[in-house]
């Protein structure tokens, strides 16, 4: 792919179509997929992705604010919208006018939101949370039916969905399932069929592949969308690592190369110091492109398909890789930071563990001077 960028992001919108069509026949076609696209689509680009899962089936798209909403209105019109976070105060009107699905935990958003639809004269569409322990948004479990029955009482409100959110179904499969019971008993004290519920949710990525029991009629899924797993304790089957593919590969390139003598030190606050003589190579990426300055020391890049370790802190604009075992480097070489090249990879969630961080912050973090070019589908 040719271009003159120094450090750059491949979206393969191939590789997301295809992860979308193999979570819809995980789940079968019966349950509705909602789509997280916040924080950028996790760095991919909201309105390209939007325009794909609009193309490739999805159902729902989740939001983190009301901005996002109407970057994915600007692509296409009529798509159901769920802002899964709090929606503020001065919000609540724009949502309405809007027709994005918002998330509500209490009484009084209820009595709120009934108010602004009122002197809009339109509906307001909710979803209710429930809080079986994430403890952020949602209703305390014992209350959730109180709510349900007030958001029936009030004038302008539309119910929509019912959801909960699973903190840990990564890691701990006792919490999760307990979770998992606190839902199963609110819905049993609504004694309402689950078709009742246009949008009855529970299952994130995690959850997609681990927790069968709680698939409702509705999904939420993120992170396996654009073909990374979640990280954690629990053991996804084998076979399902090879099921979804990452979409988004990473570049930057060699400036310069030099030889260095022992005992040279390297970058900022010379925390590292030549223990031999060595070739480095300064490559175009630093943490103002969004590459993690934690992972200082302990970060690889690929060269010439050699793993090559970053040496020295990582700096806003470039960092310093040792290429002392790749003899045929020279400035203009493609650096591979998560991706594919010769026959070795690193992954968001090598990236993540060398940062000492998690996938979702790796993508999320790369920034908007980092260009993102499509292939594929939709390639311009």
């Amino acid at each position: 792919m040719r271009h003159g960028y120094r450090c750059w992001a491949e979206v393969d919108l191939n590789a997301l179509r295809e992860n979308l069509a193999w979570i819809r026949h995980r789940v079968g076609p019966g349950v509705k997929i909602l789509t997280v696209v916040k924080a950028d689509a996790y760095g991919h680009g909201l309105k390209q992705i939007a325009a794909l899962l609009m193309q490739s089936g999805t159902d729902v798209f989740g939001v983190a604010n009301l901005a996002e909403a109407r970057a994915i209105r600007g692509v296409g019109r009529g798509w159901p919208i769920l802002m899964l976070g709090a929606c503020l105060p001065d919000e609540r009107a724009e949502a309405i006018r809007d027709d994005v699905m918002v998330t509500i935990s209490s009484f009084e958003e209820a009595g709120e939101f009934s108010a602004a639809a009122v002197k809009l004269g339109r509906a307001a569409q909710l979803h209710v949370k429930v809080d079986t322990g994430m403890g952020r948004l949602g209703i305390e479990p014992e209350h959730a039916a109180g709510l349900i029955a007030r958001i029936e009482s009030l004038p302008a409100l539309n119910l929509k969905g019912l959801y909960t959110h699973f903190s840990s179904a990564e890691d701990d499969a006792s919490f999760t399932a307990r979770q998992g019971r606190r839902f199963q008993e609110v819905l049993r004290e609504l004694n309402l069929p689950p078709d009742d519920w246009e949008f009855l949710h529970a299952n994130n990525s995690a959850a997609v592949l681990l927790e069968q029991g709680t698939l409702f009629n509705t999904i939420r899924p993120g992170l396996l969308v654009y073909g990374v797993l979640p990280p954690g304790r629990r053991r996804v089957k084998s076979r399902l690592k090879d099921e979804v593919t990452p979409a988004l590969t990473w570049k930057c390139r060699v400036g310069l190369v030099k030889s260095i003598t022992r005992g040279t030190p390297l970058s900022y606050g010379h925390m590292f110091k030549a223990p031999r003589q060595m070739r480095v190579a300064t490559i175009t990426a630093g943490y103002g492109d969004g590459y993690l300055r934690s992972g200082s020391g302990r970060v690889r890049v690929l060269i010439g398909g050699r793993r090559c370790p970053v040496v020295g802190r990582i700096t806003m604009d470039q960092m310093i890789a040792d290429v002392s075992r790749v003899p045929t480097v020279k400035p203009g070489d493609e650096v591979v930071l998560i991706g594919s090249q010769d026959g070795d990879r690193i992954t968001a969630s090598d990236l993540a563990g060398w940062a000492g961080t998690i996938p979702w912050e790796v993508l999320t973090a790369i920034t908007y001077r980092v260009p993102r070019v499509y292939r594929g589908v939709q390639a311009s």
